[in-house]
């Protein structure tokens, strides 16, 4: 991880460009939250919930730049596991996720961290800094994620 960090001033740019060339492809494919996704998505705390769409994919994919693909995996944040990943408004989930209110609902809480910090670059840079630092699963702004979603009555 001290590698990560080393390299937070290159990956950072990366990331940035390639979360909003993911998001514009969402969106232009994807679908809108159905009546259920926009209430969850605004209980999430989204302020444009109908801006949102979602993108069935087989498997998140992996950035193609080698730098990137590293981090991203080597950190954990794509995986065979991966069932959804928020890019701002852009939501890919995976094929046997996609009726899946709690990961949807877990993604909008991103979708709303993204709003709450204004732009792409500005979320990642605390996002990923977390989890280069603290870990994936115990950075605040994924912690903040999961107990949120877990409020919803599934």
């Amino acid at each position: 991880m001290n590698l990560l960090f080393q390299q937070f001033k290159v990956i950072l740019p990366l990331a940035s460009k390639w979360v909003e060339e993911q998001e514009r492809i969402i969106l232009q494919e994807g679908e809108p939250l159905s009546a259920q996704g926009l209430e969850d998505a605004r209980l999430m705390g989204v302020t444009y919930p109908e801006q949102i769409r979602l993108l069935q994919v087989e498997s998140i994919p992996l950035p193609s730049n080698p730098i990137l693909k590293a981090a991203a995996v080597s950190t954990g944040l794509i995986s065979q596991n991966t069932g959804g990943m928020s890019l701002r408004y852009g939501i890919f989930l995976r094929t046997d996720c996609w009726e899946n209110r709690e990961i949807i609902a877990h993604e909008c809480v991103h979708t709303a961290q993204y709003e709450r910090f204004g732009s792409v670059k500005s979320f990642l840079q605390h996002y990923l800094e977390e989890c280069i630092t603290i870990g994936y699963p115990d950075a605040p702004l994924e912690q903040e994620a999961i107990t949120k979603a877990a409020e919803i009555n599934f």
